[in-house]
């Protein structure tokens, strides 16, 4: 039986994940997995049913094998949390239970905000949490969801709560694409000159009396998409080819 860890009472540490009384291993993987995918390592078992390590929850875990590794098993929910401050067990509302009922943002937003450690507890897969387990927790976590289908399996269930915590730190976002910066205005008014001398012979700015509301409205139609050099710079070569007399390699163009 592993014994807790004294740890500093920081509001920037993430919250433990305990599950009771998990019955898969591949189950535990998946949590694992969900942990390490939104910044969390802490993993708490409590008498896994398949006893620990379980060969089935590596490939389960898909790489978050650190996860793994620094789990922690105890014998009852109570050691579990010892060195907790705060407990919140994820539940439906059950009767006879007068304790606070949050979402994962409120549970979140307020583990995030309070000193000390936080727990989550995750109940086994089939049953869930029992009584004794919610006695130990100061408020239940409650995902609102189709009362028609209420069925979230573990994993899924780690995740909407370390998503919510991933929402409060500085987790590094997907690279965004790298853009061009805006062409400059000589750019744009040689493209707008350049679709104008193409329109001018066909007779689009007739008639005359509504000429420069025609160009103006052309402007400001091609001045909306910020184009960068290197939109103008095709544009201008579809409008090339589009003048041309003939095709490309056509004897008769000239």
């Amino acid at each position: 039986m592993s014994q807790p860890t004294d740890r500093s009472s920081s509001a920037d540490t993430a919250p433990v994940i305990v599950l009771v009384r998990p019955q898969l291993g591949e189950n535990i993987g998946k949590a694992a997995r969900a942990m390490l995918n939104f910044g969390m390592v802490e993993l708490r078992l409590v008498e896994p049913r398949d006893g620990w390590p379980n060969p089935s929850a590596g490939p389960a875990a898909a790489g978050a094998d650190v996860v793994l590794e620094k789990a922690q098993v105890y014998q009852c929910t109570a050691e579990a949390v010892a060195d907790c401050s705060h407990v919140y067990a994820t539940t439906v509302r059950k009767r006879g239970v007068t304790k606070p009922v949050l979402t994962p943002e409120a549970a979140i937003r307020t583990i995030a905000s309070e000193q000390g450690r936080s727990a989550i507890l995750f109940g086994p897969e089939r049953s869930g949490l029992d009584m004794n387990d919610v006695a130990l927790a100061r408020a239940i976590i409650t995902v609102p969801i189709n009362p028609e289908f209420g069925s979230l399996n573990l994993a899924q269930a780690v995740i909407l709560c370390a998503y919510e915590w991933s929402k409060t730190r500085d987790l590094s976002q997907p690279p965004l694409e790298d853009h061009l910066p805006p062409a400059p205005q000589a750019e744009l008014d040689g493209l707008i000159q350049h679709i104008e001398a193409m329109l001018e012979p066909k007779g689009y700015f007739e008639p005359e009396i509504r000429a420069d509301v025609t160009r103006r409205t052309l402007r400001t139609v091609l001045t909306k998409p910020r184009w960068n050099h290197l939109e103008i710079r095709t544009l201008r070569g579809v409008l090339t080819t589009l003048g041309r007399k003939g095709r490309r390699g056509d004897p008769r163009q000239n």
